[in-house]
């Protein structure tokens, strides 16, 4: 009963959530990774992908040497 009596006395105390780490540095989306974003791990998609952010790229330096 003891404890029933100091829960009544002071109530319930609840703890928050841990916190997180700010940063580990670690890359969270394959988006992000390097392989991913060159095509190189072998999906046609990222390739495909690849090629037109490789366009996207040539376009806009391009427009900065005009």
């Amino acid at each position: 009963m003891d404890d029933f009596e100091k829960i009544i006395e002071n109530g319930i105390t609840f703890k928050g959530a841990p916190k997180k780490k700010a940063d580990d540095g670690k890359v969270k989306t394959k988006a992000k990774k390097k392989k991913y974003i060159t095509g190189a791990h072998g999906s046609g998609s990222a390739k495909q992908k690849a090629k037109y952010r490789e366009q996207r790229a040539n376009r806009k330096s391009q427009r900065r040497k005009k």
